[in-house]
């Protein structure tokens, strides 16, 4: 056989690997893309909630319902998701957020804290249906669907 045979295989082989690459690198993209679409519909099918229970008369109206996001932000600044208009709420008051197959509710470093079922929260927890959250004067009660 001649060069221009070695070099023709040669190409031909490297023309393969390369594909071969590239199709490990769609397969994992694939997959990567099919358990982010599976998370979301997962946060879709666990809806829920948050319900004013009980406020002061200007910091939220009683009764008031706002549906949770997979991050649903509380506080007195305009770019939260749950903006509570209360003196003794802070800016970034707390996050309720979806992780793991589970509601999860943290303290941001709030002045004056938050409760759940009156009881501080210090570090991230999980929250069920019925609990009560605590942020400044208003208390919200979850209800999931």
């Amino acid at each position: 056989m001649s060069a221009e045979y070695w070099l023709l295989a040669l190409r031909i082989l490297t023309g393969l690997i390369l594909l071969g690459f590239l199709g490990a690198v769609f397969a994992v993209l694939w997959r990567d893309y099919r358990a982010a679409a599976e998370v979301a519909t997962g946060v879709r099918r666990r809806r829920g909630r948050l319900l004013v229970i009980a406020s002061d008369d200007e910091a939220a109206e009683r009764g008031a319902s706002y549906p949770l996001l997979p991050m649903t932000s509380l506080g007195r600044a305009p770019t939260n998701t749950i903006v509570i208009d209360d003196v003794y709420c802070s800016q970034e008051h707390a996050l309720v957020i979806w992780r793991g197959g589970q509601w999860w509710l943290e303290d941001r470093n709030s002045s004056n804290g938050t409760l759940l079922n009156g009881d501080p929260v210090r570090e991230p927890v999980v929250i069920s249906s019925g609990d009560v959250i605590g942020v400044g004067q208003v208390q919200l009660k979850l209800e999931l669907e």
